[in-house]
């Protein structure tokens, strides 16, 4: 048996699975924590990918590994090749007015310019949670540090390259052996994924020097070997590791149901969305990523929880209890404002109450509709950058929710995939060694189920929708 390890280095933990390379059966696993905040020392990072691989039994029998990786955060190395500062994660928000900044000197002073120009350059309009922000951040807030960057990578390209051998103190030969993937680049704001390259004179401008940045390989490239000989496949982004994971391809839309949501397509043409609510990356097949981020998911069951002072599973059957529709009741989920669409300070609300409607079961109901018809806006947005949906891959703790499997095929209208619950990054990561290995992805079995189709309701989305309007966009 010839055995592959993927690893997931998340904002919250390191997971380890190793599988079969043939067949994709897990054999063993590990897991790790990292320390809380939005700014860490990489080396916790390695420190808890150690303890994983000693939790899964050692690599000293697997053949490949790749790392997924949390996107986007900074990490900056100086000559020696060791970190200059703790790396900024991608929820670190303090480059948001850097963000605001580049936009601005874009379009020089032009907002709609300015992003219009980012789309159509990167894919992708600089938010504070992308690297070139950080970078921009660095430079206007620690200029000292900003001046010592001889190297700018990803937490997946730092931990891919200790992984090979490299480390602090490896000076001009370690930052020479930096590698990444155009799945991570792409979410740089410094890369432009269509061409392969990056935008160096970016750099030069927000962060004041064009520094050494990893070179981009192929899918199924090799990075190099760990010390006792693993080969190091070239790793991916979180999200599309997770999209290799659930076996997406071409017509497939991934909606991911954590406390935040995200709605992302595997397409074979980029996007270039000026509005900022696509992001164009790449997926780590060599197609795309197109990818909408909701603020608002699991997080509006467990409020209708403990507002209804009952558990998420009594939610589910509540929900599934009453009318599609909530006979009339309808939620807007902004409960921490909104990403898409982008209504930072908007508030949640409950519309439409009769003493008739008011009840536990349309409540509940209420609540599931909307988080379906705020990832539906996410799908909508997709749609207009050219996605052409054909089925629905639900993910995340919430798409194990009977009532949100049910209720995402009436609002939907479309065929519903729901995978066995998993470690999607890592597995990804791992199908991606195994890809290494033989030259080409494998075909792993993956178990899903099929939701049964239920009758259609797009009446509930267009209430929705409508509401959102009048309350929110027409202000």
């Amino acid at each position: 048996m010839t055995l592959v390890a993927g690893i997931d280095s998340s904002t919250q933990s390191c997971k380890v699975v190793i599988r079969d390379a043939a067949t994709g059966a897990l054999i063993r696993s590990g897991r790790a924590s990292h320390p809380e905040g939005t700014e860490i020392d990489p080396e916790f990072w390695f420190s808890a990918l150690q303890e994983a691989i000693a939790q899964a039994g050692g690599l000293d029998d697997v053949e490949a590994v790749s790392v997924g990786g949390q996107q986007h955060g900074m990490v900056v190395l100086d000559e020696s090749a060791t970190v200059i500062r703790p790396a900024l994660l991608w929820n670190d928000t303090r480059s948001a007015q850097a963000a605001i900044n580049i936009i601005n000197d874009a379009g020089q002073g032009d907002v709609e310019a300015g992003a219009k120009y980012w789309a159509q350059r990167t894919g992708t309009v600089p938010v504070s949670s992308i690297t070139l922000t950080k970078l921009r951040w660095l430079k206007d807030h620690e200029p000292e540090n900003a001046a010592k960057v001889a190297a700018v990578c990803l937490p997946h390209d730092w931990l891919s390259w200790r992984l090979a051998g490299y480390g602090p103190g490896s000076g001009a030969e370690g930052l020479a052996a930096l590698r990444t993937d155009r799945s991570d680049a792409s979410g740089t704001g410094y890369y432009r994924a269509t061409e392969n390259t990056y935008d160096q004179q970016a750099l030069e401008q927000h962060l004041g020097h064009a520094p050494i940045l990893p070179s981009v390989v192929g899918p199924l490239d090799s990075i190099g070997r760990t010390e006792t000989g693993t080969l190091i496949g070239p790793g991916a982004g979180d999200n599309a590791a997770a999209g290799l994971g659930v076996g997406a391809k071409l017509g497939d839309v991934v909606m991911s149901l954590g406390t935040s949501g995200t709605v992302f397509a595997v397409t074979d043409a980029p996007s270039a969305d000026a509005s900022g609510l696509v992001a164009g990356f790449a997926d780590a097949t060599g197609n795309y990523l197109p990818l909408v981020c909701t603020l608002n998911a699991t997080r509006i069951f467990d409020a209708t929880a403990n507002l209804l002072q009952v558990t998420l599973e009594e939610v589910n059957d509540l929900a599934l209890a009453a009318s599609p529709g909530a006979d009339g009741l309808t939620l807007l989920p902004y409960f921490d404002g909104e990403r898409t669409p982008n209504l930072p300070e908007a508030t949640g609300s409950l519309h439409g109450i009769t003493r008739a409607n008011y009840t536990a079961a349309n409540l509940a109901r209420s609540a599931v509709e909307a988080v379906i018809c705020s990832l539906a806006d996410g799908l909508h947005a997709l749609e207009a950058q050219g996605v052409r949906a054909q089925r629905i891959i639900l993910i995340g703790g919430g798409a194990q929710s009977r009532a949100v499997q049910q209720i995402a095929s009436q609002v939907l209208g479309l065929p519903i995939m729901v995978p066995t619950p998993g470690e999607y990054v890592a597995d990804g990561a791992a199908r991606q060694a195994a890809g290494v290995l033989a030259g080409a992805f494998p075909k792993w079995t993956q178990d899903t189920v099929q939701v049964a189709a239920l009758e259609p309701t797009p009446q509930v989305l267009e209430r929705y929708r409508a509401l959102v309007s009048s309350q929110w966009l027409n202000k």
